[in-house]
């Protein structure tokens, strides 16, 4: 099932609408279990109800070296919504045991320092909750904690000068055999007064390191002597001040393709120091034409590293359009950029080695794709209606662009050319979202199921349908007719092509239940698969050898909130 963890930190996302590609960010609030589900009779319900008559019990180890962890807290978690309902203190063997619980399903997570906190038999998003009750066997679990690990270090300019408040990123590279996997951001802080950073319980894995910093005593003049940035009243500027530090990687290099790579093991201390050195800033000229309606098409220099955008700041812009139609970026620092220009804009990859005026023609032309949204069903749309655009060809940031859905019409202004997934939420006024699965889109006269989007070199037009993907389908996975704990359970729709869209994921419960979340209506096959949680899932030709023995299901509007599978998923090794 999902963690609440993982709900909290989706749903934090999703305020600020960065993640909605994730099919696998499924709620972990309001779930019940199948409606098969082997529990205590009526009479032994009611009788348990008082005082409860189970207990979860287990040790928890190191998952590093296997040593029991002595003063851990592990707590219970109600399945509707997440409160402890009772928790309890590790003994020097690492013993737990959580006494007086009612037959029930319940999270299970562990937490001490030194430690990443964790839900029982994790797996990315997913967990394995213990489901308590008649002849249920809850009392032997092994819970693994991973200690945390620590990456710190100095930032130093030249001369060895400490640098104070610098933004210092951190990047986690993607593992396993997951193709479409990208680098993503792990975490970021900027350092004290000492140059000092550090980041604490961090995963297992292989790191990147930037640094982006501006030097204390930079001032920035524009290429016209009559336009200048000035610090404290100074209009003048030396020219030797006017300087500035490349985003700088581990082990000190500025080109993000030299950038070493950092590997953490669980619980590991690692130090990497990062040494600035300051450049003459570049100057870049970009044309600001006039619209059509006399506003001025302004150009955005944006900075992207590893695919991810994580600035468009610059240190200065001098604007001087009503005279020359131009604007001039001042204080640049040498590197990567996305640059857009122009009315079209037009979206270009800069490599920024010295000033220059930026051809007008540089850049791929974008165009506009709008259309029109509505609910499969025939129900009404919510009252805020968000949709994202996230490149597939892994030309362009993550991050996409986003417009909002009003009365059933949108407009994407600029987009480029290319493969992209169209993803929808609604939001409520607290801003809090949930995603909408797209059904399907149809553009240029023929419709296809899914997200995807194939944008030409010009303006679209499509027609897109959601769900509210408010019905689930639950089951048990089993093996030899014993449910199995622990498995990745995937519901692929028929059309694969869709797989991205409209697939959901669990993991099996401690008796093999699971429960499938925000259903589109459709056709779709549930498959279980044993220790299948490095595969490359999303890949049609990886999920469909599965798919020969996996159990139907057919959603539909007239479906209900639950369905229930006609018989057991039996679960395959991978």
């Amino acid at each position: 099932m999902p963690t609440s963890q993982s709900y909290s930190d989706f749903c934090r996302s999703l305020s600020c609408f960065a993640l909605l590609l994730a099919a696998a960010c499924l709620s972990a609030l309001g779930q019940t279990g199948p409606s098969n589900l082997s529990v205590p009779s009526a009479a032994t319900r009611a009788a348990s109800s008082a005082d409860g008559s189970f207990r979860i019990a287990g040790t928890v180890v190191n998952a590093i070296t296997g040593e029991p962890v002595r003063g851990a807290t592990v707590a219970a978690l109600a399945e509707a919504d997440s409160r402890t309902v009772t928790s309890a203190k590790t003994g020097d063997d690492g013993h737990f045991s959580l006494e007086r619980l009612r037959a029930a399903k319940y999270q299970l997570t562990a937490s001490k320092r030194g430690f990443r906190t964790a839900f029982y038999d994790e797996h990315e998003e997913f967990s394995t909750a213990i489901v308590t009750g008649a002849g249920q066997q809850t009392e032997s679990l092994i819970f693994r904690m991973t200690p945390g690990a620590v990456l710190r270090g100095v930032v130093t300019a030249d001369g060895g000068d400490l640098v104070e408040s610098a933004k210092v990123m951190l990047f986690l590279k993607p593992s396993g055999h997951k193709a479409a996997d990208r680098i993503t951001q792990a975490d970021e802080t900027t350092t004290d007064d000492l140059g000092a950073y550090e980041f604490s319980n961090l995963a297992a894995g292989e790191y990147l390191l930037a640094v982006k910093a501006e030097p204390w005593y930079a001032m920035h003049r524009s290429a016209n002597r009559s336009k200048s940035i000035s610090i404290d009243g100074v209009a003048e500027v030396n020219t030797a001040l006017d300087v500035a530090y490349p985003i700088t990687f581990f082990d000190s290099a500025t080109d993000e393709a030299s950038a070493a790579g950092i590997v953490l093991a669980g619980g590991g201390h690692d130090e990497a120091d990062i040494n600035l050195h300051a450049v003459p800033a570049l100057h870049l000229a970009v044309e600001t034409p006039r619209k059509p309606d006399g506003s001025i098409a302004r150009a955005e220099l944006r900075q992207n590293i590893f695919g991810i955008q994580v600035s468009a700041e610059s240190a200065g812009v001098f604007l001087d359009a009503a005279q020359t139609g131009t604007a001039e970026y001042a204080g640049v620092a040498p590197g990567h950029y996305e640059l857009v220009q122009g009315d079209p804009p037009r979206i270009a990859d800069l490599d920024a080695t010295a000033s220059q005026q930026i051809d007008a023609g540089l850049g791929t032309l974008t165009v506009v794709v709008s259309g029109t949204v509505r609910n499969a069903s025939g129900a009404a749309l919510p009252g805020r209606l968000m949709l994202s655009l996230d490149s597939l060809d892994g030309t362009h940031p993550l991050g996409g662009t986003r417009a909002e859905g009003n009365q059933g019409r949108f407009t994407f202004p600029s987009v480029p050319p290319g493969a992209w997934e169209l993803s929808a939420a609604s939001c409520d006024a607290a801003g809090q979202c949930k995603p909408m699965p797209v059904v399907s889109i149809t553009a240029g006269g023929t419709t296809r199921a899914g997200g995807l989007v194939t944008v030409p070199d010009k303006p679209l037009a499509v027609h897109v349908n959601v769900s509210d993907g408010e019905t689930r389908v639950q089951g048990f996975a089993r093996k030899g007719g014993k449910g199995v704990a622990g498995v990745m359970v995937v519901l692929a729709p028929k059309d694969l092509s869709a797989l991205k869209s409209l697939a959901r994921r669990d993991q099996s419960d401690s008796d093999g239940s699971f429960s499938l979340r925000d259903v589109a209506p459709g056709q779709y096959t549930v498959v279980a698969i044993q220790d299948g949680w490095d595969l490359d899932w999303t890949q049609p030709e990886v999920i469909g050898r599965y798919l020969p023995r996996g159990i139907a299901v057919t959603v539909s509007d007239k479906s209900g909130k639950l369905v229930p599978l006609a018989g057991p998923v039996p679960v395959q090794s991978r």
